[in-house]
């Protein structure tokens, strides 16, 4: 019967072992290790990703002291990843809403993992006090409230989940269009109020009219399923020409779409090419009586220039569950002092205001916080990037319980000519059994694994690459 592996805890001289710009050691606690991650694509979905059997149990890579890496949770994260990380081992400080930015920093500063929802702001002022960092979770779709090349500068690897609300988002978007073709708001709360309102003027079956989807990523083309199983007819326009799903119709431009739909709904990514996207001159090219959703981000639709247009008769109704600004935790909030426009926008008739709650619901949380947190495990225990938004995606075999002496380099570095020489020259005296590069931009990603190692040479090894002027963060992996 085979002994149980045991922790190796190499003493270097006082060599720092902390996991982010000092030495990260690692560990092979366990004998047996998940054999298949979910892994997000640039396509639709997910792909599952199976590592290749070898005949011998994967050996779990882990930081050397897993009790020493401190987590940081903010925005109420799911308990399915506050559980993956706790099990780790890990130190996790959990807050169920974000910080104001001072408190934030006093935080962040001993951390080595920060998780976080839409409404912290990870600013190049908040990370520059991050001494420690080395990944980010976004437990959601965007990542615009990180700043993502600031992270990427200094070593710090950014993931987020992609797809696992979109369904919720869809069904929202569902909800909304049957609930403005039927005034269901102003009904539901005329009656609150106790007034009877029985009325068919301006209410309208869905079956046969026309959505037409601005944005046909993983969101949109789910919602263009759903849809024509309801019976509408679907055209979309996208900045790039995408395959479309059932009997949907890309279209040419914007306008084409606006002048053609009678609902219209926006999935797109905050850039500065989407911001106003939908202003005066939209509302003008829309079909008249025709709604807006928007579900994407607040920078999207002028609200203004909504409110004008509802104003109007112009456009019938409209559902907004993003905006510019929104509170940082629930309460009174959403008053003109967050949003010069907040009461107009309450005043209006047929309208659905919701606090960005697209992704919302139990299934999604849960499956974000997995998918979120498993890619931070593999990423602290293993250097994988695959899923990382702002980094090269790398990977490595999991190495196994028959490689015992092995360790694991990560050096993120600089892309400039002549680094890979002058790591190899590092690596030279070594026997290298795998070895992967890639780059992304001003940034570079090696990864290599290598045999027959002792502890004096994992010290040499580190302080070799950590001397190198290209380095941006050097971690080692046992």
């Amino acid at each position: 019967m085979e002994s149980a592996p045991k922790d190796i805890s190499p003493k270097l001289n006082g060599l720092s072992l902390a996991v982010s710009n000092s030495l990260s050691l690692s560990t092979s606690p366990i004998a047996t290790f998940q054999s298949s991650f979910q892994s997000p694509t640039s396509s639709f979905g997910g792909a599952r990703l199976a590592r290749a059997s070898t005949g011998a149990f994967p050996k779990q890579l882990k930081p050397f002291a897993t009790e020493d890496i401190k987590i940081l949770l903010l925005e109420n994260v799911n308990q399915t990843g506050r559980d993956n990380l706790t099990e780790q081992g890990y130190q996790v400080d959990f807050h169920k809403s974000s910080l104001p930015e001072d408190e934030l920093i006093a935080k962040i500063r001993d951390v080595h993992v920060i998780g976080i929802r839409s409404k912290t702001k990870l600013t190049a002022r908040v990370l520059r006090e991050a001494k420690n960092l080395i990944v980010i979770g976004c437990f959601c779709i965007g990542t615009n409230q990180v700043d993502l090349q600031y992270a990427a500068q200094h070593g710090i690897a950014v993931f987020n989940s992609p797809f696992s609300n979109s369904r919720s988002v869809a069904e929202l978007i569902i909800g909304e269009i049957i609930s403005l073709a039927r005034q269901l708001g102003d009904r539901s709360n005329e009656l609150h109020k106790g007034t009877w309102n029985k009325v068919s003027n301006g209410c309208w079956e869905i079956r046969g009219k026309t959505l037409g989807i601005i944005g046909y990523g993983h969101i949109g083309s789910q919602l263009s399923v759903l849809a024509e199983a309801m019976g509408m007819s679907v055209i979309y326009y996208d900045a790039v020409n995408l395959m479309a799903l059932g009997s949907a119709r890309q279209v040419p431009t914007l306008a084409a779409l606006l002048n053609n739909a009678d609902f219209v709904t926006c999935h797109v990514p905050e850039l500065p090419e989407t911001k106003n996207m939908i202003g005066p001159q939209q509302f003008d090219q829309m079909k008249n009586g025709s709604y807006l959703i928007n579900a994407s981000r607040g920078s999207v639709v002028d609200i203004p220039s909504l409110i004008d247009a509802m104003r109007s008769g112009r456009i019938a109704g409209a559902a907004l569950d993003v905006y510019p600004s929104e509170p940082g935790g629930n309460g009174d909030y959403f008053t003109n002092e967050l949003n010069p426009w907040a009461e107009d926008l309450r005043s209006l008739k047929n309208i659905i205001l919701t606090p960005h709650i697209g992704g919302s619901t139990e299934e999604a949380q849960s499956a974000i916080g997995v998918e979120v947190s498993e890619a931070l495990v593999r990423y602290v225990n293993e250097g994988t990037t695959l899923g990382a938004v702002n980094m090269p995606e790398v990977n490595l075999r999991s190495l196994t319980m028959d490689e015992p002496n092995h360790m694991r380099v990560i050096f993120i570095h600089h892309n400039v000519p002549g680094v890979l020489r002058k790591v190899n020259e590092v690596l030279g005296d070594h026997n290298v059994d795998k070895q992967m590069t890639d780059s992304r931009g001003d940034v570079a990603y090696l990864m290599a694994d290598i045999s027959n190692v002792n502890q004096s040479e994992i010290k040499e090894l580190y302080e070799s690459l950590e001397s190198l002027n290209s380095r941006i963060m050097t971690r080692v992996l046992y």
